[in-house]
């Protein structure tokens, strides 16, 4: 059966769907598509310039349905689409997380909001409620407030709290919650070994502060819960997305999946196929479109939901039901929009925060350097990072350090420039010969190379300080001496100003 053979089930099966799309202005396929019944779409960083550019978009996008739900994966810190190109001007999770001040978060939220409501933007992905309880996770790491069940519950619903007080609607996510992972499921099925009891105590309270807060959306996880379901991972799961989320916690409000082309249900399932089995699992939206977007694979989606009706894999009652939640999530989060008067005004607040969250903790013995009076030779080690991070964001502390201190020196050095001899590193300690050394790392616990190459350094220069800026490693062996939990542009900036004991003036979070 194709999809334009029965135009009530197509207008439905757009419905249901949340693409993406190339370009930087609106599609003419997405235009039509829209017209024909096509209730949300999602912008990725392909789609922004800037915040003058996405008003822009958003608008002609409108121009079709003023309802229109208008997605973006928009967490700040390391996690940002509409600063892909510059660095996030706000701190992300984790470290609000580790300053622990709800009024704090809730006013960074609202300033994501603030700046999303301005652009059009009606729906955020975010915030990430998973509780980081596995420090070697490859994926959430400095996306989750933390490693604590009751620090990630309040700061969840401030998140909330703020992002919905600027009209744009929060969408919690992993449900049941991808903190307790050790695999990217980007790439592969990730695995919650913990009872349901432990689940209950550890994962959930963060979902059902979510819901207390008052967000209308969650976003399913990408892995497998034997707790709940042995055989489906939870986007797929009618025992996850009905029994547990609808009937034990109460959610009513819309349940989106998270990225239907991601390896850990597309790899088993297909698109088409992952797509189908997560409606008739119970879940109402389907973003599609991170790496496979443009008019053919939302065809074939449209044609795969078309085809499971007729067959009866996806019951005619179930995208009834999931397209009639979508239309009142759209009617709702439009009237939102609407009822916040667009804030075009610029605010210091991601870097009043970022400073805030920057600690200190010298490793015993090492002699105190800080703040630095000579010059400084900086080293940066850059993993290969998750596919939720965009590849083109800048970060370090390299590039605020020279703003503030013109002489810096910097190398930047990936696992493929480390060799067994230690040759690139000896470069470094001969390339950092009379100036203060500045080792940068980002999640090192999660990168044996990283750590190596760390001790490494610090057995030929004791005195180097250790910049951590990913996912602090717990415990005692861990050799950061300054942490800044995230490796956002305003991140590196507090950094270096602690560094350097210079605080640098406002513009330059424009700037550097």
């Amino acid at each position: 059966m194709g999809a334009s053979s029965n135009p009530d089930l197509v207008r439905l099966a757009h419905a249901v769907l949340q693409p993406g799309f190339v370009g930087t202005t609106a599609p003419d396929w997405v235009r039509r598509r829209i017209a024909g019944g096509l209730r949300s779409v999602v912008l990725f960083g392909r789609n922004i310039v800037d915040g003058e550019q996405v008003a822009a978009l958003t608008a002609e996008l409108r121009a079709e349905n003023p309802d229109l739900v208008i997605a973006i994966d928009e967490e700040a810190g390391d996690v940002t689409r509409i600063e892909a190109l510059s660095g996030a001007t706000r701190p992300g999770n984790l470290a609000l997380g580790a300053v622990d001040d709800v009024g704090l978060t809730e006013r960074v939220a609202r300033d994501v909001g603030r700046e999303l409501h301005a652009a059009g933007v009606s729906l955020n992905y975010a915030p990430s409620a998973d509780v980081n309880s596995n420090a070697l996770n490859p994926v959430i790491g400095v996306r989750s407030f933390g490693a604590r069940t009751d620090v990630v519950s309040r700061h969840t619903a401030a998140w909330i709290r703020g992002l919905q007080s600027a009209g744009v609607a929060a969408c919690a996510k992993h449900f049941p919650g991808h903190g307790d992972t050790a695999v990217d499921s980007h790439h592969g099925l990730p695995k919650v070994t913990a009872g349901a009891q432990e689940i209950a105590r550890t994962a959930l309270p963060p979902f059902i502060a979510a819901m207390e807060a008052g967000v209308r959306a969650v976003m399913t996880a990408h892995l497998l819960v034997p707790a709940y379901d042995p055989a489906l991972p939870a986007t797929l799961s009618r025992r996850v997305l009905v029994d547990l989320l609808r009937n034990e916690l109460g959610f009513t409000g819309l349940v989106v999946t998270d990225a239907i082309e991601m390896g850990a249900v597309a790899d088993r399932y297909g698109i088409g196929g992952a797509t189908v089995k997560a409606l008739a699992a119970g879940a109402d939206a389907v973003c599609v479109g991170g790496e496979n977007a443009g008019q053919a694979v939302t065809e074939g989606l449209v044609d795969a939901i078309v085809h499971a009706v007729g067959t009866g894999e996806l019951a005619r009652e179930r995208l009834d039901e999931a397209a009639a939640r979508v239309w009142r999530f759209a009617a709702w989060s439009g009237e939102q929009a609407r009822s916040v008067s667009p804030d075009g005004t610029r605010s210091d607040i991601g870097l009043a925060a970022a400073r805030r969250a920057v600690r200190v903790r010298r490793r015993p013995g090492a002699p105190d350097v800080l703040p630095v009076s000579r010059d400084v030779h900086v080293v940066e080690f850059s993993p290969a990072m998750s596919l939720a991070v965009d590849g083109q964001t800048p970060w370090g502390l390299a590039a605020p350090l020279r703003w503030l201190r013109p002489t810096t020196t910097s190398a930047r050095l990936t696992e493929a420039d480390i060799d067994y001899a230690g040759h690139a590193l000896e470069r470094e300690v001969l390339a950092a010969a009379g100036r203060v050394l500045i080792v940068v790392v980002r999640d090192a616990a999660r990168h044996r190379w990283m750590s190596d190459a760390v001790a490494g350094l610090l057995r030929r220069r004791p005195d180097a300080v250790v910049v951590e800026m990913g996912f602090p490693a717990s415990g005692g062996d861990d050799p950061a001496d300054l942490v800044t939990y995230g490796a956002t542009r305003v991140s590196g900036i507090a950094a270096a100003e602690v560094v350097t004991g210079a605080l640098a003036a406002s513009p330059m979070v424009g700037s550097v």
